[in-house]
């Protein structure tokens, strides 16, 4: 039976790449942590929804120059969509770390 200490640990790390991630505030509300246990409870795994974070940024930071400013995500339910599209998706995991490397050059080239 878990103590909550693997439900405490999963929302820690989905959490912490959250914040980490180009495009967010950087901080956390009490909805990002509801959401981050929700989560848990689904059994969606951290490195799908790392991945969707990867995805989902790069998306934002790749588009055309003129194209109008987006705002800053404020909330991690503005990764839902994505998080349901990576489940969905049955690609090698190393299009995720080209797609993560490309976005760590965007992100340092700025």
């Amino acid at each position: 039976m878990d103590d909550g200490s693997g439900q405490e640990e999963y929302t820690r790390q989905v959490l912490e790449a959250y914040r980490k991630t180009p495009c967010t505030m950087g901080t956390v509300r009490r909805a990002d942590r509801m959401l981050a246990a929700q989560l848990y409870q689904r059994g969606v795994a951290v490195n799908v929804i790392e991945n969707a974070f990867v995805l989902a940024a790069a998306r934002r930071l790749m588009r055309p120059a003129d194209a109008p400013p987006l705002g800053t995500i404020r909330s991690l339910a503005y990764f839902l969509p994505v998080i349901e599209e990576v489940i969905g998706l049955r690609v090698s995991p190393d299009y995720f770390q080209y797609v993560r490397r490309k976005l760590e050059r965007i992100v340092s080239d700025r």
